[in-house]
């Protein structure tokens, strides 16, 4: 669906900049799951995922897994207050633009870090200092291309100067995955921290500490009674997240009452069943979330360190895929209709969004055109069938996607244009292997982090891309940075929809399909929101 999109130019103190949720009229919740906390307080919720997490350090993780610890224990400077995308100022007061290319930000005064040292303006700088100078390739730092420099005149003032002038989305960006503060007396400036130093450390400031750390296996959070941030402190005392190798593993777990919440990630069919139970509540909110699949432009087919480079014949090889893979079939087969297809790169809800593949690849109409990819291929002088070493993880974007994957793997195949290798990896060793370019072909998700249509274009197709396929383009880098210091809105949507177009006529990616969020409470569990902030706060989490 489509929904509008208001844009402000300067932040103030108080007044929440309008990020255009997705659908926050579906933020339905089932029974006491509801927003807002009207249970008790006090006591401890047990939190069940299958989410992995890569790095507690920010510098060193770009996922949801470790962004949904990340937001419970670090603090940023513009935060979504709970129920909405909008973004306010967190530990800052305030937040604007005092000229063109510099966003001023002021914090509240006696900020403290948990271990006592203090939060100042020196920390914020030091956070993103560190996040360039360490760009991770797993790390979030693409989210910081416009940044060109940061001055601390005193403890309580910090002055980002942007490449690009009226930066739109700078406030989004400082909520997102590169946003979370860290303590400069705590991490090292130039290498990622290990988890166990951070947790030693106790260098956390925001709603909640960690007391016990065991990664990917239980993490226990006490209250932190010292924060000041936009949201309200904890109304429980204690968290505990657990982790499950698998779906059908979490879903005993919550029909057990061995946890209280249980988010990310179950199967269709899991799903089905979980809302037929009467002990439980399914609680649903908007999602961004996409799947596709990556090309390295190195190591695919033709690629640029192959035998037989031809940027030509790689070109008809992601072409030739585009127009072979039936979206529908995977919509309707692997997810009972739960997810849409997907045929661009903003997803539908967001300003700007187009459909760019539809009319480029199969059909014209959404479907697949063996005929067209077989023309292609021989067009561009591709001897078939082509190989291809086609790799996805099996737990970390859901159960289905083993089933995904195959029903990909036969559609590909039954065209008589392919011949796919196709291999799984656990989420913890896929992703170094993935920037290592040992995957020529692969699937990737993505949870946004941000609403805003920027969000599934600078991180993907921006010089320096997360996604690390080494695809660049000059044209498309330029109109990105060129959308985001756009404040008049139609111009803004133009050039949105212009970038969409000329990355479709590329295809350093092919989007797959768009889904929804959800999660599963207790009938005693209150305080369960999921809204198009897409963060899952434990603050409010109430039993009994």
């Amino acid at each position: 669906m489509s929904s509008a999109f208001p844009r402000r130019r300067a932040l103030l103190a108080v007044a929440g900049v309008t990020a255009a949720a997705l659908a926050l009229a579906g933020c339905a919740s089932g029974g006491s799951g509801g927003g807002g906390s009207t249970g008790g307080t006090g006591g401890s919720i047990t939190v069940g995922t299958t989410d992995s997490l890569v790095s507690l350090d920010p510098a060193g993780s770009y996922d949801n897994g470790s962004l949904s610890v990340q937001l419970q224990v670090f603090p940023f400077l513009f935060d979504s207050p709970l129920g909405t995308a909008d973004v306010e100022p967190d530990i800052a007061e305030s937040g604007e633009f005092t000229s063109p290319n510099e966003f001023t930000v002021t914090l509240k005064p006696d900020l403290k870090w948990a271990n006592g040292n203090d939060l100042t303006s020196s920390d914020v700088k030091f956070t993103f200092d560190r996040q360039l100078a360490i760009a991770d390739p797993n790390g979030p730092s693409s989210l910081l291309g416009n940044l060109e420099s940061i001055a601390t005149p005193d403890d309580t003032t910090v002055v980002f100067t942007l490449k690009v002038a009226n930066d739109v989305t700078f406030a989004q960006v400082l909520s997102s995955p590169a946003g979370p503060i860290v303590d400069e007396d705590s991490f090292s400036p130039t290498a990622l921290t290990p988890d166990d130093d951070i947790v030693k450390a106790n260098a956390f400031a925001g709603q909640y500490t960690i007391t016990s750390y065991e990664k990917n296996s239980l993490i226990q959070f006490k209250k932190y009674d010292g924060y000041e941030g936009v949201l309200d402190p904890a109304v429980n005392d204690t968290v505990v997240l657990q982790y499950f190798a698998d779906s059908s593993n979490l879903k005993l777990a919550i029909e057990g009452g061995d946890v209280d919440v249980a988010y990310r990630t179950f199967s269709p069919t899991d799903v089905a069943d979980l809302r037929d139970n009467d002990d439980l509540n399914v609680v649903d909110g908007p999602g961004g979330s996409i799947r596709y699949i990556v090309f390295n432009f190195n190591t695919q087919p033709f690629g640029a360190t192959t035998a037989e480079a031809d940027p030509a014949k790689a070109l008809a090889v992601r072409q030739a895929l585009a127009d072979t893979v039936d979206r529908e079939a995977i919509a309707d087969q692997v997810y009972k209709g739960t997810v849409t297809p997907l045929y661009s790169y903003v997803p539908e809800g967001l300003t700007g969004a187009t459909e760019s593949l539809k009319s480029l690849y199969g059909d014209g109409n959404g479907g697949p055109d063996v005929d067209k990819a077989t023309a292609t291929l021989s067009a561009a002088g591709v001897a078939t069938p082509v190989v291809l070493n086609l790799q996805y993880t099996p737990e970390h974007y859901g159960p289905s996607s083993a089933d995904e994957y195959a029903l990909i793997k036969d559609q590909l195949e039954s065209s008589g244009l392919f011949t796919v290798n196709l291999a799984s990896t656990d989420w913890t060793q896929y992703t170094p292997d993935r920037t290592n370019d040992l995957y020529p072909e692969y699937q990737l998700g993505w949870y946004p982090d941000y609403s805003d249509a920027d969000n599934y274009l600078s991180p993907f197709f921006r010089e320096g891309n997360f996604l690390a396929n080494h695809y660049e383009d000059a044209e498309v880098n330029d109109l990105i940075a060129q959308q985001a210091g756009t404040t008049d809105p139609d111009a803004r949507t133009a050039l949105i929809e212009e970038i969409q177009d000329k990355v479709a006529a590329q295809l350093s990616t092919v989007p797959i399909w768009q889904g929804a969020e959800l999660a599963v409470t207790g009938k005693d569990v209150s305080g369960l929101t999921l809204d198009g902030s897409f963060k899952l706060r434990y603050a409010p989490l109430t039993k009994g």
